[in-house]
C-alpha cells in the first residue's frame, strides 16, 4: 500500500511537524497528515499507510463532539480556498484548512491512569509533574481523579515535564486556569465517549492557540491514536500495561531493540509491525463510527 511521508505544495511552509506539514494560506492554514509516524521523538523512515487520514477523521469527529466546550480551529468553516482546487485529489482526507493561530508553547496533557512517563516518575518520587499522588498505585492503576500534567513544546528533541506553576510562569497565571480546566474537561468528555465504546482513555494531549482577536482556540489534533493512550477496557488490569488502540504497540516493538538509542536515525520497520499498527488505528477510528 501507498504511503505520503512528505508534501511539497506550491504554498509557503508555515512548519513541519513530525506527522502534519502545514502551509501558510495568510489568513487560514492547510494542514496536511502525512502517513509519517513518530516514537521517542524520532521520524520513523516507514510510513503506516492510511495514517494520515485516519488521525484526520478521528480528529474532525472529536472537534465536533467538543466544540461545545472549547472554539476549535475548524471555526467558521474557512472551507476550500481555490488555489487548492488543483491538489484536491492528491489531498483527500488528509488536509484540512483552519483559522490560523498563536499556539501556545506548551503541551497540556490530562493522565486518568499511572502510565508511560507519568509511572517513571511515579516510581522515582511518588508524584508526576509536581503532583503528589498516593502511595501504592501500580503501572495502569486509575487515578482517584484525573490530574493536569503540562509539558514545554520542544521545537527540537525532547519535551519536558514541568509543574502547573513552571506553566503559569511562561503562559500567566489567568491562562494557565483556564487552561486546566480546560483539559479537563476535555479529557471528561473524551473518556466518557470512550467508555462507551468498550475503550479506557487513559492519558491524552491538547494543544491551544490564541486567534488574531486573542480568543483562546483547540488546535492541532483531539484525542487522536498518535496524542492519547487507549486501552481496550475488558483487557485492563493493573500492574501491567493493557493492550492499546495506539502508538504503544510502536514503542513496544522499538523497547526491545538492543542497538538502537532513541536517537536519529530510527530502524526500519518490519511488515509485522507497520499492519499491526494500521489495524489498531483503524479498529480506534471504526468504534467511534468515524469512515475514512
Amino acid at each position: 500500500m501507498a504511503v505520503l511521508l512528505s508534501t511539497d505544495l506550491p504554498f509557503p511552509v508555515f512548519r513541519r511537524g513530525k506527522v502534519r506539514d502545514v502551509y501558510d494560506l495568510g489568513a487560514q492554514l492547510l494542514i496536511v497528515a502525512t502517513d509519517r509516524i513518530s516514537a521517542f521523538d524520532c521520524v520513523m523512515p516507514d510510513g503506516i499507510p492510511d495514517k494520515g487520514r485516519i488521525l484526520t477523521a478521528v480528529a474532525s469527529y472529536w472537534f465536533a463532539a467538543t466544540e461545545d466546550l472549547v472554539p476549535n480551529h475548524f471555526r467558521g468553516n474557512p472551507g476550500w480556498p481555490a488555489a487548492l482546487e488543483p491538489h484536491r485529489s492528491a489531498l483527500a482526507g488528509r488536509a484540512v484548512v483552519v483559522e490560523k493561530t498563536r499556539p501556545l508553547p506548551v503541551e497540556c496533557v490530562v493522565r486518568g491512569y499511572l502510565a508511560g512517563s507519568g509511572w517513571k516518575e511515579y516510581q522515582a518520587g511518588g508524584s508526576v509533574c509536581g503532583v503528589p499522588l498516593p502511595a501504592g498505585l501500580r503501572l495502569a492503576d486509575r487515578l482517584p481523579e484525573p490530574i493536569f500534567t503540562p509539558s514545554t513544546k520542544a521545537e527540537e528533541g525532547h519535551d519536558e515535564n514541568i509543574s502547573f506553576e513552571r506553566m503559569a510562569e511562561i503562559v500567566g497565571a489567568d491562562l494557565a486556569v483556564r487552561l486546566r480546566d480546560l483539559s479537563q474537561a476535555l479529557y471528561r468528555r473524551g473518556a466518557e465517549l470512550a467508555a462507551q465504546r468498550g475503550i479506557l482513555l487513559a492519558d491524552t494531549k491538547f494543544e491551544f492557540g490564541l486567534s488574531a482577536a486573542g480568543d483562546l482556540i483547540l488546535i492541532d489534533e483531539a484525542l487522536t491514536p498518535d496524542s492519547s493512550r487507549y486501552w481496550l477496557a475488558d483487557s485492563w488490569a493493573p500492574g501491567k500495561n493493557p493492550p492499546s488502540l495506539d502508538k504503544q504497540f510502536l514503542r513496544d516493538y522499538l523497547e526491545t531493540l538492543p542497538d538502537w538509542d532513541k536517537r536519529p536515525p530510527a530502524p526500519h520497520l518490519p511488515p509485522a509491525i507497520i499492519d499491526g499498527i494500521r489495524a489498531r488505528y483503524l479498529d480506534l477510528a471504526s468504534r467511534f463510527g468515524v469512515d475514512v
